[in-house]
């Protein structure tokens, strides 16, 4: 009986095919950012780990931040990519901005399901606690994690390294959380 060999890795466009990247500050148009939502994730997950559930309105308060950190991280990231192009040299036109912009929308994206599990989460019993919020944040990063590194061609292997990866780093915002107390 033979073994199968490796999957055939997925074939990447060239620069003058259609779907390839575009190089410099724009960023192919129809991708999905799986960094950013990966980062956006996590950032979500540190959000909520940070947060208190000891103020007057716990859940609106929590659903705010989540909100306006994935604005003003997604604002920095855009930012920053605009300023490096424009240290290089380079010009930047508003449409590069939109494109950067758009590119980076994920970071923002990430914040809205750990945000409607704060709201719901009263509903599923798991009142003002934001533990649901933080599950939810850290089972959407693992996930964009291993979705990413999937559509890119990557092996099964490979596929579940960045999974785990991503649990441990979860994992580790957790700890802090109970390390912390909140």
């Amino acid at each position: 009986m033979s073994v199968p060999g490796p999957a055939p890795r997925r074939r990447v466009p060239g620069p003058s095919e259609p779907g390839a990247a575009v190089p410099g500050p724009d960023f192919p148009q129809k991708r999905t950012d799986y960094a950013g939502a990966v980062y956006g994730s996590m950032l979500a997950a540190s959000v909520i780990a940070a947060s208190s559930t000891q103020e007057d309105h716990p859940r609106l308060s929590l659903i705010l931040l989540l909100v306006i950190t994935g604005l003003v991280f997604w604002a920095a990231h855009v930012y920053a990519h605009v300023a490096g192009q424009r240290e290089a040299g380079k010009d930047v036109t508003f449409r590069q901005v939109r494109r950067v912009g758009r590119h980076e929308w994920p970071i923002v994206e990430a914040a809205a399901l750990p945000a409607l599990a704060v709201l719901v989460s009263p509903w599923l019993g798991a009142g003002e606690n934001a533990w649901l919020a933080l599950t939810v944040a850290i089972c959407q990063q693992v996930a964009w994690a291993a979705l990413g590194a999937h559509r890119a061609g990557a092996r099964t292997r490979q596929v579940v390294a960045e999974g785990a990866v991503n649990l441990v780093l979860g994992l580790v915002i957790v700890a802090a959380k109970v390390a912390v107390g909140h």
